[in-house]
């Protein structure tokens, strides 16, 4: 089984915390298109004829596409791979531009999975975000998407903003409301200041207060109480889910299978390389235009692989498979990672149950630290 990534590089606005491939323009909206329907054809034997079991619309904003559009590409995709009857169709949705409507055009498409970016239910926050949405409008979408018979449903929440995001009244209100709710997914992300985006030089230029760790922390552990008292599971650092409402799309990169990545700045990987495409979208289509798909290629190196199956499944509740390390990369990494994780182990920062390495509560704090001193250098 594998997946599908698309990439909609196109926005109304650039958030100010965003370091994703995007344009705040239409202008080359057929062009992209016209090229991603020749990328569908050329990349046709990638995934070398495995089933595809997710299909996953990202971006930019995927619901800027009409359901046309949506339509056209799925067409195209169905004639070059084979799609399972029952898989997870996600498109990435911004509420600004959503309503009952539109989702009841998506309900014409094989879209079956919502995820809403919504990242707070406060108008200050979302200001400092830099979103074009208001509360009103993340309220709406979410009833919108509901009504439309979408049960499917994923809602994005941001915590970490330094804006009246106090305990109880901030982040408690974002999480009581998506609550009410009860929508079976939610990624809850801290808010991160990537190098070279707006929020950076916002904060550097002290237009905006800075993000504190302080209350990363305080908000994460509310935020894992509250998630415990309403029966989601955490399966994932910043993933919880109901019962059976894993995202199928993103388990598949935690869990190292093949995905094929389509449009510019997209990422596919194929077990023993993982490639990029150029992240411009006149460059992508001139190459496209030539039947030259744009993109670097890495073959992945044992090193690299073992590193990448550490940093991925030790942030998931199905945690680091000791008899995986010593099956797959022998026995001199099986006993760099039990030397390397002693430390962590006698902290209780992690544990080991049924010959695997799990993150405790305390260690998911300190997720990106422990990992990276599991690594192994090339």
């Amino acid at each position: 089984m594998a997946g599908i990534y698309i990439h909609f590089p196109f926005c109304k606005k650039k958030c100010s915390y965003c370091n994703f491939f995007s344009i705040a323009s239409l202008k080359y909206r057929q062009l992209y298109f016209e090229s991603l329907l020749k990328e569908i054809e050329l990349q046709k034997d990638y995934l070398e004829n495995e089933l595809i079991e997710t299909v996953y619309f990202g971006g930019g904003t995927p619901s800027l596409m009409s359901d046309a559009e949506i339509n056209m590409i799925f067409e195209k995709l169905s004639k070059y791979f084979k799609i399972t009857a029952d898989a997870e169709i996600t498109i990435e949705t911004n509420p600004d531009n959503l309503s009952f409507e539109y989702f009841q055009k998506l309900k014409n498409t094989p879209i079956n999975r919502i995820s809403i970016g919504v990242q707070s239910f406060i108008d200050e926050e979302l200001e400092y975000l830099g979103r074009i949405h208001n509360a009103k409008q993340s309220l709406q979408s979410i009833e919108d998407a509901l009504n439309a018979g979408f049960q499917n449903i994923s809602i994005d929440l941001i915590y970490g903003i330094p804006v009246k995001q106090t305990i109880p009244s901030g982040w408690e209100k974002n999480l009581e409301t998506i609550f009410n709710y009860n929508v079976p997914h939610i990624s809850a992300y801290a808010l991160t200041v990537e190098p070279r985006t707006i929020l950076d030089h916002n904060i550097i230029n002290k237009k905006v207060q800075p993000v504190s760790e302080d209350l990363f922390i305080e908000q994460y552990n509310f935020m894992i109480e509250k998630m415990k008292e309403q029966n989601y599971i955490q399966y994932e650092i910043s993933n919880f889910c109901k019962k059976d409402f894993f995202s199928k799309h993103n388990t598949s990169y935690w869990q190292g299978k093949k995905y094929l990545g389509l449009g510019p700045s997209a990422h596919s990987f194929n077990i023993a390389s993982r490639q990029w495409n150029v992240a411009s979208i006149t460059q992508y289509s001139q190459s496209l235009q030539l039947n030259c798909v744009p993109c670097e290629k890495e073959i992945l190196s044992i090193e690299k692989k073992y590193n990448e199956y550490v940093l991925t499944s030790l942030r998931t509740m199905w945690g680091c498979d000791l008899n995986f390390i010593l099956s797959n990369f022998g026995e001199g990494y099986f006993q760099l990672i039990l030397t390397e994780s002693q430390k962590y182990l006698e902290s209780g920062d992690l544990i080991i149950k049924n010959n695997s390495l799990f993150l405790t509560e305390t260690g998911k704090l300190l997720a990106d630290r422990i990992t990276s001193s599991l690594f192994t250098s090339e």
